[in-house]
């Protein structure tokens, strides 16, 4: 099984930045994964995909509501996935969600909360003022 904790979420003003980290582990996590990505859900919506990335070649995935502001990156060493997110607005708030899954080619490098995303964190509460 693989386990996945976020960390780093909190209360920023609208501009500011929060760095969302996401400690993966578990047995076979290495070999099983080949796509991690971040989502997030407001009360009353539906989960969104936010970023990912594929672990074959690097590729990136960003909602267009978050592109410019934040970037997703992955240290394989430390088995980490952070989210940096700069330029906060208030539409930013809701919990943030670190996942990870296998499938086919660059699958997750697209829109969509997708069925190979398996191991999901507990979340982590991200709330921007105006």
């Amino acid at each position: 099984q693989v386990q996945l904790v976020e960390s780093g979420g909190g209360s920023v003003q609208a501009g500011g930045s929060l760095r969302l980290s996401c400690a993966a582990s578990g047995y076979g996590y290495t070999y099983s994964i080949n796509c991690m990505g971040w989502f997030r859900q407001a009360p009353g919506k539906e989960r969104e995909g936010v970023a990912a990335i594929y672990s074959g070649d690097g590729s990136t995935y960003y909602a267009d509501s978050v592109k410019g502001r934040f970037t997703i990156s992955q240290d394989n060493a430390k088995n980490t996935l952070d989210l940096q997110m700069n330029s906060l607005k208030p539409e930013d708030t809701a919990i943030y969600y670190c996942a990870a899954g296998t499938g086919s080619g660059r699958w997750c490098i697209s829109p969509g909360v997708r069925a190979e995303y398996k191991y999901w964190g507990k979340g982590t509460q991200v709330t921007v003022s105006s």
